[in-house]
């Protein structure tokens, strides 16, 4: 079943989706449509509810630089805060009335007679337009671990995205399999309900004060009132952020400070020397995502928080056994386990040009052309596409970015009368081996951890290898000598 076939479909309705839809309106594109599975705009911040879910960028820098806040509350906004800045920005530019909700999409096929994408829906509907964005990310797909006897578990279980609200924790046996973003923001709030946590930790995180604190109203009131007041402490942000980058792109050995303040803080906050010993990394800072916090390790030392190292062996129907034979008897296991973020991605049923499978596209690792754009699928945009990851600054700012790119190629389409345009498969190919000529110096491929920054073959597929000022510089406008235009 086929509909009148928009210009444009926007895939995702997160930042991304959003941001891209108030650009394409400013620049005169007005037939669109965004297509969000859920029931409500938002992506991550719609999806992700666990108690304590904040975000570990200042507020004043994620969001958009053309609508800013002046009346953030705190410094590192909670998620409810973020969703309603989000649904005030779609109300502000009328982006709502472009939403399709529960519109989940199966698959994305080019039609190269007809110089059209197929776009598939659940249920039947297919939409034909000239182009598509898809602003999905790569936080979206909840990540298990594979542990022998998951599927025996007879109590309750979820993912820390796919929080059950109805389950009363007071009074039980918990455990959190997981160290990551989200474990360090949830763990300390259900410590103090539970009768007995047991957390299994694999890797340990570095983790760094949270200069977290509520704005008070006499300076929420002068950045909503005074001439460039909000601008300036938004820049000002931003260039204390980039400065992180130095140790990660450049050299390891810069980013002593950081690895000195994070022991610091590990050891003003947890004086026991066998507690701090299981939770001191053995890994180079930035290796793996720098966690902010200012309550995990405190949680960690309550009497009732038992912090697990030993791999687990099996998960039986009331409990968890580790390998070293200890057994712990849960009435919940909640999984901060994070996302599959390369997979996210690399599962994207999408055939393009000539009948190709992107899937064959990106046999040898998943990669686009300045994160955005891929030889072999015409009219095709990817925000936060394959390395545009950032580990140190906002990734608004490189969603920005990516919309200008987007933009300035349906501008040359539409000055030049082509039906479509792809990046050359030269320019593409020049662009990833120079990026990843500097990934392999930097600290994610030589800091001693794995990460979800790595595929499986151990290549950084997320982040991007320098700072964002560089992004900006090559990558906010797409350059004609690096595209094909078709007829």
């Amino acid at each position: 079943m086929s509909e009148r076939a928009p210009a444009i479909v926007i895939i995702g309705s997160g930042f991304a989706g959003l941001g891209m839809a108030i650009g394409l309106k400013k620049a005169g594109f007005h037939d669109f449509v965004i297509l969000e599975k859920s029931e409500a705009l938002g992506g991550t911040w719609h999806d992700n509810t666990y108690p304590g879910c904040a975000c570990d960028v200042p507020s004043h820098m994620y969001s958009f630089s053309f609508e800013l806040n002046p009346g953030w509350s705190r410094m590192f906004a909670p998620q409810p805060e973020i969703r309603s800045y989000m649904e005030r920005t779609a109300d502000k530019h009328r982006v709502r009335e472009h939403i399709r909700f529960g519109a989940a999409v199966e698959s994305m096929e080019y039609d190269d007679a007809a110089k059209r994408w197929n776009v598939a829906l659940a249920g039947g509907t297919v939409l034909t337009p000239k182009a598509v964005v898809s602003g999905i990310g790569a936080l979206h797909i909840p990540s298990f671990p594979d542990l022998p006897g998951i599927e025996r578990f007879q109590g309750t279980a979820f993912h820390s995205a796919e929080w059950d609200h109805s389950y009363d924790l007071a009074g039980k046996r918990v455990a959190v399999i997981g160290t990551g973003a989200s474990a360090v923001q949830f763990v300390p709030r259900i410590a103090k309900e539970v009768e007995h946590l047991a957390l299994f930790q694999r890797t340990p995180p570095w983790i760094q004060p949270k200069p977290d604190r509520e704005i008070p109203a006499a300076v929420r009131t002068a950045f909503e009132k005074v001439p460039g007041a909000a601008r300036g402490f938004r820049n000002g942000i931003y260039w204390a952020l980039e400065a992180r980058a130095v140790g990660f792109t450049i050299d390891p050995r810069l980013s002593g400070p950081m690895e000195w303040l994070a022991r610091r803080h590990l050891k003003r906050q947890i004086p026991d020397p066998a507690l701090r010993a299981k939770v001191t990394p053995d890994y180079t800072i930035g290796c793996k995502r720098v966690l902010l916090s200012n309550d995990y390790y405190p949680a960690l030392t309550r009497p009732n928080v038992e912090v697990e190292t030993s791999e687990i062996a099996e998960v039986r129907e009331h409990s968890i056994v580790t390998r070293d034979g200890r057994e712990y008897e849960v009435d919940c296991i909640i999984y901060g386990t994070g996302f599959k973020v390369t997979d996210a991605l690399a599962e994207l049923r999408v055939t393009g040009r000539g009948g190709v499978k992107l899937q064959e596209l990106w046999a040898d690792g998943i990669e686009a052309h300045r994160g955005t754009t891929i030889p072999g699928l015409p009219n095709f945009f990817m925000l936060l596409g394959p390395n545009t990851g950032l580990g140190h600054n906002s990734v608004v700012f490189m969603i920005e970015v990516q919309i200008r790119h987007v933009l300035s190629c349906l501008r040359m389409l539409q000055e030049s009368g082509a039906d479509a345009i792809e990046p050359k498969p030269e320019a593409a190919r020049r662009f990833n081996d120079r990026l990843h000529r500097r990934l392999r110096k930097a600290v994610w491929s030589d800091g001693g951890c794995q990460s979800w920054y790595l595929d499986d073959q151990g290549v950084n597929r997320t982040l991007w290898p320098g700072h964002t000022f560089e992004f900006w510089a090559s990558g906010r406008k797409a350059r004609p000598e690096e595209y094909t235009l078709f007829p």
